[in-house]
């Protein structure tokens, strides 16, 4: 059920959210190539989408075979969403610390006995994946246990009083057991089955229909399926009931999944802090973080900010990712946990649907500085007055000879293109730039200076691939 400051003016630029305009002819008929040649290409049987543009949906779409029974997909059937559900787990901690029946900071030893540094670990690190409890279900198949029947206390008694994997906040592991304490928790203080709470402060507000996934198998729903390296695709049996509870026991539509994104893109439904704690990277002892918060992960790719959690069940794969700033959403579910079909499709609609990051006029100017400054290394053609007196002392005969050598051996590059986002840092201007060759990748980080004269304290090429 595994699922992962400083920009100023010089940052590459991200357009203003788009307005919420329905699919284009053009788009609508890609997105259809798109996932029907994934599907066809993978063997995945079916694929359930949803798109939001300008805060709503202006996508929900199914494809493919759902289950054995030969009936149209149908964009309202409830996938099994897995580990997409932990959001929705630490959400109801989130509401019920703001109804002051816990705190985030208390320990699992306040609410429940016997689990293994429960005096130490926090309520945040369960939902943080960083208690150091060991997970249950690292495996990506169903493993000989979850043929039987299983209830949280069964998961807790096995799992959360084995010993620690790690010190409480030390280390980030991915630990579905700290969600099913979690959800324990959180039944113990409201007083209600999780889904019962679920339903009541989230799902019906919102209008999503949202189902256990114990209880969305068989005739009506669509069939988890799996293969073996690259013999044919079969139906699989499902886990025993309740091995996926507050880890990941939500079975939901794609489109039913994007209106809990629209609430997080609007900050409605949880208070504006809430949503805040929710996608804030949770920090280890020593400050390093990898972007996880609770519940859910964040980062910045191709300047764009997303806040993302995938999912997997048996016989199912599943993706959600957010722009804050685009005010969009990309929900793909597929019926199957092989191949990369999902986050195939997810990255195609990324291309399809949103607008690609505009570089910023300093960094369209820059560009082409960068391309003559590195066709003059491979040519040995180097003019030293685009460098300043630090880069020069750098540029030695010998350094000069071996990038001449080097670079010239591999002919002309396909592209040279600016990645990640502009910085400043030392003042100087921090750019990197990606070049391709037919047979190779290169990367080149440049530092420059930010006044009109623009030379190049730093300009260093290293192989990628």
């Amino acid at each position: 059920m595994t699922g992962f400051r400083m920009l100023a003016a010089l940052a590459l630029a991200i357009p203003a959210p788009l307005a919420a305009q329905a699919l284009s002819p053009d788009e609508a008929t890609r997105i259809d190539a798109l996932v029907t040649k994934t599907l066809a290409d993978t063997g995945v049987p079916s694929a359930s989408i949803a798109v939001v543009r300008g805060g709503r949906i202006v996508l929900a779409k199914a494809y493919g075979k759902q289950s054995e029974a030969a009936k149209p997909a149908d964009a309202a059937a409830p996938y099994q969403i897995a580990s997409i559900s932990k959001q929705f787990t630490a959400a109801a901690l989130l509401l019920l610390e703001d109804d002051g029946k816990l705190s985030l900071d208390d320990t699992v030893a306040k609410y429940l006995p016997g689990i293994t540094g429960g005096d130490r670990i926090t309520l945040r690190q369960l939902l943080s994946h960083t208690s150091g409890l060991r997970d249950y279900w690292p495996q990506d198949f169903s493993f000989k246990a979850m043929a039987t029947p299983v209830t949280p206390q069964g998961i807790v008694d096995r799992w959360a009083k084995a010993p620690l994997d790690f010190q409480p906040g030390q280390q980030w592991q991915y630990s579905n057991t700290g969600y099913v304490v979690a959800g324990m928790i959180a039944e113990k203080v409201s007083g209600q089955p999780l889904m019962q709470l679920l339903q009541t402060r989230i799902f019906a507000p919102l209008g999503i229909r949202a189902l256990d996934q114990d209880g969305a198998v068989g005739p009506g729903f669509p069939q988890g399926y799996g293969r073996f390296a690259l013999g044919p695709v079969h139906a699989e049996t499902p886990a025993a009931s309740g091995w996926l509870y507050a880890a990941g026991q939500l079975s939901m539509s794609a489109q039913d999944l994007a209106r809990w994104d629209i609430a997080r893109l609007n900050r409605t439904l949880l208070a504006p802090d809430d949503w805040t704690a929710q996608e804030t990277p949770v920090r280890l002892a020593d400050g390093s973080t990898n972007g996880y918060g609770l519940g859910v992960s964040t980062g910045t790719q191709n300047g764009r900010r997303f806040v993302e959690h995938s999912g997997e069940a048996v016989g199912f794969l599943s993706e959600n990712i957010v722009f804050p700033d685009d005010k969009a959403a990309i929900v793909v579910l597929t019926n199957s946990w092989f191949s990369d079909a999902t986050s195939r499709i997810a990255g195609g609609l990324q291309a399809i649907v949103l607008p690609p990051p505009t570089a910023s006029a300093e960094d369209q100017a820059a560009l082409p500085r960068a391309r003559r400054l590195y066709d003059q290394l491979r040519s040995g053609t180097l003019d030293r007055t685009l460098l300043t007196e630090d880069a020069n002392f750098y540029f030695t005969p010998r350094a000069q000879a071996d990038y001449r050598t080097s670079l010239a051996a591999l002919g002309e590059p396909t592209a040279f293109v600016q990645t990640g986002r502009t910085r400043l840092r030392g003042g100087f201007v921090n750019r990197t730039f990606r070049v391709t060759y037919p047979n190779r990748t290169l990367s080149v980080s440049t530092y420059a200076e930010p006044n009109g004269a623009q030379r190049f304290e730093q300009f260093l090429v290293a192989p990628v691939q």
